[in-house]
């Protein structure tokens, strides 16, 4: 009888949402305890080295607690909302819904799993580079959490896990955003900052780049080749049955049927949407500045008289998109496929909620991750705590002051993750201390890029990552069990790789 009443109270690990919650309770905490503290800015709203001072304290209680997902979503004058995020990952999710409705989705991943069999290392390995670089490049993110869906099931129809999936992008964009090439969002806003060129250090990058990228294909295929033999080995085996059903994964031996007309239509428009997001997102002219090509033909497009009022006077040229033109991108793209699937206005409307309803869960999550940011400002301690970096990194030798710079900037990025912001908050005075200590730019860029891709491969106040979980039916404990090795290695890695840059 007893042992009856242990297993009905067993411990069971708290969701994502409990895991934020309390982390936000426990930055407040921090908030009565660190002292207040902020820093002067210029007119770009960079922070100048040797300004700081404390302010008066601005402790968080129950109240704050509880509005920080709220401000979260929206934002505020200190933090930046989620609500472009959220909005975005339900209109993936009617997009998808609306797709779904015409089975192309289904028959054609179904296509691929039997295209794939024998060949699952290369998909592997050629999707893992994909996302490696669209990471390095223009700091792929949050926008990868649309090819979540398409990719698991794949992942789980060849006999592999969600795990693979969640390695493969997730591993796959962190990696090439911690050896960012010339993303515009770290790279770019990171060397504006201390004034030196994004070209410089390039070479040094790739090199990184292309070890990381080694080792995370290496990692991934270690663990998929176990679970192949073994399928009980996998860290998610206890839910396969379930996460089998969720993602509608054929389990059937037969040859899949071959795609209607319609369908392969329908798969034509689905992969034009996922191009033409890339494209867009992809900044060109921060690549090399003579690629205007976009910026021209959308200035002549919207120049024709009637035509171009009729298309947009305000269109955006691809180069230049973000989360408002890639959301509006698949709500057009949705109302194409109705069309070219053949959905009636009424199954279409029904077909498009119900897929933003499967993903309401993510949009919300992404908001309460961001919570965390809000009492950090709110409570003005993220000066103080850059503060203390600044002091504790003056004066150091080359190979310490760039490993500890590095380990600062994980510990920064936990608490503002995101890439531009932090290069905003810290690079003006990390800059400095830099020139001080007789590092170059370049290596100092390198060092916060790195730890950027790092931490927000693990941390649960980035919003990709808490996202991307949901999205895969993975606990983040057991991701965390997953990976922890992984970073560690890649941590030690990178610290060896950043001393030797300043030896050469």
């Amino acid at each position: 009888m007893e042992k009856e009443v242990q297993k009905k109270h067993r411990f069971h690990m708290p969701s994502a949402f409990t895991i934020l919650f309390l982390l936000i309770a426990l930055i407040a905490v921090l908030t009565w305890i660190i002292p207040a503290g902020e820093y002067k800015v210029n007119s770009a709203g960079n922070m100048i080295s040797g300004t700081y001072h404390t302010v008066a304290s601005h402790p968080q209680g129950i109240w704050d607690i509880f509005m920080a997902p709220v401000i979260g979503m929206i934002g505020d004058k200190a933090t930046t909302g989620a609500i472009d995020i959220a909005l975005f990952i339900l209109v993936i999710g009617g997009f998808l819904g609306v797709v779904n409705k015409t089975g192309a989705l289904d028959d054609g991943i179904r296509s691929i799993v039997e295209n794939s069999k024998g060949h699952e290392k290369r998909l592997i390995i050629v999707l893992t580079i994909i996302f490696a670089i669209g990471g390095s490049t223009y700091g792929m993110g949050e926008e990868t959490l649309a090819f979540f869906p398409l990719i698991v099931p794949i992942m789980m129809g060849v006999g592999y896990d969600s795990l693979v999936a969640a390695g493969i992008i997730l591993l796959g964009t962190r990696v090439g955003d911690l050896a960012s090439t010339v993303n515009p969002f770290s790279t770019g806003v990171a060397s504006g900052i201390i004034k030196i060129s994004p070209g410089s250090g390039l070479g040094s990058r790739i090199i990184l780049l292309i070890i990381v990228t080694g080792l995370t294909i290496a990692f991934v295929l270690r663990y998929a080749d176990k679970i192949k033999k073994d399928p009980t080995k996998s860290l998610v085996y206890s839910q396969r049955k379930e996460d089998m059903k969720f993602f509608e994964v054929d389990q059937r031996t037969t040859k899949p049927q071959p795609l209607t007309k319609v369908q392969k239509h329908v798969l034509w428009v689905f992969a034009l949407t996922f191009i033409i997001m890339i494209v867009g997102l992809v900044p060109w002219t921060s690549i090399n500045k003579s690629w205007t090509f976009f910026e021209s033909f959308t200035k002549w497009l919207t120049q024709i008289p009637f035509f171009g009022d009729f298309l947009g006077a305000d269109m955006t040229a691809l180069g230049s998109w973000y989360f408002n033109e890639i959301t509006m991108l698949f709500l057009f793209m949705s109302v194409v496929i109705m069309f070219v699937g053949h959905i009636k206005e009424n199954e279409f409307i029904n077909s498009f909620m119900s897929g933003m309803s499967d993903l309401l869960n993510v949009a919300i999550i992404v908001a309460v991750a961001r919570g965390i940011q809000v009492v950090m400002n709110n409570g003005k301690i993220t000066g103080t705590i850059l503060h203390w970096g600044e002091l504790s990194l003056a004066g150091m030798p080359k190979a310490a002051f760039i490993i500890l710079a590095f380990v600062f900037f994980i510990i920064l990025s936990f608490l503002i993750p995101s890439s531009s912001g932090l290069a905003a908050a810290t690079m003006g005075i990390m800059g400095s201390l830099a020139q001080f200590a007789h590092v170059d730019g370049s290596v100092l860029v390198t060092s916060y890029q790195a730890a950027t891709g790092l931490i927000t491969a693990i941390t649960p106040t980035a919003g990709m990552l808490v996202g991307a979980l949901a999205l895969s039916r993975i606990p983040i404990t057991i991701y965390w069990k997953w990976v922890y090795k992984f970073i560690l290695l890649l941590f030690l890695v990178t610290c060896v790789y950043l001393a030797i840059l300043t030896a050469l």
